[in-house]
């Protein structure tokens, strides 16, 4: 059984070409989703004034409802994400991976280094440079069990930290991204969440149930971003403290959030094509180029030793540790639920930002092609990150000048623990230029893409959302951060986080749902054995791209 697209282009009266749907600019009446614009501005109005008048009742609040869903749901989070990594692997296996997520023959919209770059800066930039140092480093002097400090921490370090940052979390992006784009691209259904919801519910996903579906994902982009806003203004006034002396304050943060909020509006104003895709590809030079330099003045040896054994011991324990929870009551539990379960639910509820973003800028790539690249790529690259960074900052040589920073730093370790390990290099103050520079644009690049996320979601789909529209979101995402952090600082930002954390459970829900619905429509899309041949053939020059 095959769909008829035109009849439900028809069905949807939407345009049956993407393209005419850019060209046109919509008007300041037309271009958003009424329902979802003004409930989400108003319930994130409600929410941030309660915050700023409560700060540490919202703290609790918000804590409160973390914790009970770390102790009643973390087999939920842990079992839902393995059967996500299930689903993408057979979707690589499956006779569905030749189909072009767009027509037949067409060929991807970027190239296959712009198309990188984009989706790696928008799926993992900031973390990347505020934990590459921190989490290794964490996970030694506080391991989940044996003995803080001691060499099977040290050995343990890296392999719990890929768990965090590997294939589970790109498998997360993978769904949703692939999920918006097929029903996008093959279906010409609107660039948005509600779309992928289409063979359960059909045109109801046009009603209420719809729009609900697009407020949560609006709020999980809008508050995960907050949270990556305080963080990379912590990093960035960190280095500026330790390269320039200025102090490292709230009220030098709060500069730095205003400052990146407007390089961001630009960046986003511009569009994918110019702003977004220059940073991007700016970015991944200058982060290359400081990778490269670390790798070569630091322990070179050493490092690749920790990134060789590290890739074993994850892979040797992938499955082990994708369904272990741990005994209630034990400091292995409690370190379970209090990282593993915690990254989880943060990646659910940042996919549906970083999902409709590579879905964005991935017309013309095949499903396989989509699956293995966004889930293997920048995962290799990740895993080398942290050997070169955590490796480093863990080798006999510079191990206790970090452990010795990162303890008097206390809450503040986090933002100071990459320049910490850089200062014990060779040409320290270039290196920690450089860092402050990556952070910096890896910033704009997050915001001014989460930015463009929330415009396609309030406006409908829109793939390309009016000037007017972009500058709010931009702002109203920086004010957001900006008043948190000016009325509670980090503990105010800490709070938030765990709500994001909280906002993750329903979208778990929501992304099992997503996963029955992609089946269900690639089942439609089925192809005899030489047909599947043929197309195969057909678009292996598009794989290649």
């Amino acid at each position: 059984m095959t769909i008829d697209k035109d009849r439900v282009s028809k069905d949807l009266a939407l345009d049956d070409s993407n393209e005419s749907t850019v060209a046109k600019e919509p008007s300041l009446f037309d271009s958003i989703n009424p329902p979802v614009f003004f409930t989400s501005g108003g319930l994130l109005i409600v929410l941030l004034t309660c915050c700023v008048i409560a700060p540490d009742q919202s703290i609790a609040f918000f804590t409160a409802i973390k914790d009970y869903i770390l102790t009643n749901f973390s087999w939920f989070y842990v079992l839902s994400v393995t059967l996500i990594f299930g689903f993408c692997i057979w979707l690589c296996v499956s006779p569905y991976g030749h189909l072009v997520l767009g027509e037949d023959h067409e060929k991807p919209v970027y190239s296959r280094s712009s198309w990188y770059a984009m989706l790696f800066a928008a799926g993992m930039g900031i973390g990347l440079v505020f934990y590459g140092v921190a989490e290794p480093m964490a996970h030694f002097r506080a391991p989940p069990v044996g003995e803080a400090l001691s060499q099977e921490a040290l050995t343990a370090a890296l392999p719990l930290t890929y768990h965090h940052w590997g294939l589970h979390a790109w498998a997360v992006y993978a769904v949703i991204g692939l999920s918006i784009a097929f029903f996008t691209y093959r279906r010409n259904l609107p660039l948005s969440l509600r779309s992928c919801f289409f063979p359960i519910f059909g045109h109801r996903i046009h009603g209420w149930l719809g729009h609900f579906i697009d407020i949560i994902a609006v709020f999980g982009t809008l508050f995960g971003l907050a949270t990556s806003l305080g963080a990379g203004a912590s990093s960035v006034s960190a280095g500026f403290h330790r390269l320039f002396g200025t102090p490292d304050t709230v009220t030098v943060q709060l500069i730095i959030i205003a400052l990146i909020t407007g390089a961001a509006t630009i960046s986003l104003v511009t569009g994918v094509d110019k702003g977004i895709r220059i940073l991007s590809e700016a970015n991944m030079v200058i982060a290359g180029l400081l990778l490269l330099f670390v790798f070569v003045v630091g322990p070179t040896s050493y490092i690749l030793d920790r990134f060789t054994e590290g890739v074993g011991l994850y892979m040797n324990d992938f499955v082990y540790r994708s369904l272990k929870l741990g005994q209630s009551g034990t400091t292995e539990s409690n370190w379970i639920k209090g990282w593993s379960v915690v990254y989880w639910g943060w990646w659910v509820a940042w996919a549906p930002f970083v999902g409709m973003f590579v879905a964005r800028i991935s017309r013309g790539r095949t499903v396989r092609d989509f699956v293995l690249s966004v889930m293997c790529v920048p995962v290799v690259v990740t895993f080398f990150w942290f050997a070169v960074f955590g490796g480093t900052a863990l080798s006999p040589e510079i191990r206790p000048a970090i452990v010795k920073t990162i303890e008097e730093a206390g809450s503040g370790a986090n933002a100071v623990a990459v320049y910490a390990m850089l200062e014990q290099l060779p040409f320290a103050e270039v290196l920690c230029f450089l860092a402050v520079i990556v952070v910096t644009i890896f910033f704009v690049s997050s915001s001014d893409s989460a930015s463009f996320v929330v415009d396609m979601l309030t406006s409908g789909g829109h793939l390309e959302p009016p000037t007017w529209q972009r500058v709010f979101w931009a702002t109203a995402e920086g004010a957001t951060a900006a008043a948190l952090l000016y009325t509670g600082g980090e503990k105010v930002l800490s709070g938030l986080k765990a709500g994001v954390v909280s906002f993750g459970l329903p979208f778990c829900v929501l992304m099992l749902l997503m996963c029955y619905a992609l089946y269900k429509a690639l089942r439609e899309e089925d192809l005899s054995p030489k047909e599947a041949n043929e197309k195969q053939t057909e678009t292996q020059d598009s794989e290649k791209a």
